[in-house]
């Protein structure tokens, strides 16, 4: 790999992170490689590999108000469940408030995961769909509107991300702060309120999209508002982006189960994508 990419997948009879021997691990868990794009603890990624040919590459982001005390554990299902449908899955961890994260750092580090896989062999990346529940669907639509912050650092993507589709996400940043989601989140990622930075770190203020974006939001969602998809859907359509929003029936958490109803509709989207 380029880039002094570090590859922490088990070989043989070494010892993986958490000690056991790969003799010790299920098949699944085999199929795992481990990818460090930084040098801090959270700058890795779990790729997993479907046992045939591949659909394309998603890029899933956990949420949790982007704060440490989650992590990408809750991605791991999904991650399971779309190699098993002949996806490649990007399973992302990343700097998050409370371990380093915030602005920008939280930015930079979901853009460098998914730039990092311009260097893993044998990996197509001609699709790339990011897929984030809550704070990951926040990151996952801002990923896929690189191309349109103009002047920064994230600008010029390596690998663009050609689809976004966003898990009861968080997509207004003022209108979250407005109404208190997660109890002052967002004023706790960006260390303030409102102000110019937010012009290149609020999914809404990067409407229209120049690639697909998909909502999926329970219907009685009480961490995260329907409002937040269906109304990021409402401008994204009336400004000519492709934008479309599907509501299942449950809270804020039956989008990231795959046993779920509104996952198996959600694995329907991006078929379509």
């Amino acid at each position: 790999m380029g880039l002094g990419l570090l590859a922490a997948c088990s070989r043989g009879g070494d010892r993986t992170d958490d000690g056991r021997t790969d003799a010790d691990r299920t098949d699944e868990e085999k199929r795992v490689e481990t990818i460090r794009y930084g040098d801090d603890p959270s700058q890795l990624l779990e790729l997993t590999r479907p046992a045939g040919a591949s659909k394309g590459v998603v890029v899933v982001i956990h949420g949790g108000f982007w704060l440490s005390q989650y992590d990408l554990s809750l991605g791991r299902p999904l991650a399971a469940s779309l190699a098993e449908e002949g996806w490649t899955a990007c399973n992302v961890e990343y700097r998050r408030v409370g371990n380093g994260g915030g602005w920008p750092q939280t930015f930079d580090d979901v853009a460098a995961a998914i730039d990092a896989l311009a260097d893993v062999d044998d990996l197509d990346t001609t699709t790339v769909v990011t897929l984030g529940h809550s704070a990951g669907g926040h990151l996952a639509v801002w990923a896929a509107g690189r191309p349109q912050l103009t002047g920064s650092a994230w600008a010029d993507p390596r690998v663009p991300v050609t689809a976004a589709i966003s898990q009861a996400g968080v997509l207004d940043l003022a209108s979250a702060i407005a109404d208190d989601l997660g109890g002052g989140a967002v004023q706790r990622l960006m260390g303030g309120t409102v102000d110019e930075r937010y012009a290149q770190a609020d999914p809404t203020a990067l409407i229209p999209l120049r690639v697909p974006v998909r909502c999926v939001h329970g219907r009685i969602d009480g961490t995260v508002p329907p409002s937040q998809s269906a109304d990021y859907v409402e401008r994204a359509t009336a400004a000519g982006a492709d934008a479309q929003l599907t509501v299942v029936e449950g809270d804020h958490f039956v989008v990231i189960d795959p046993a779920s109803t509104a996952w198996s509709r959600t694995l329907e989207i991006l078929d379509a994508l």
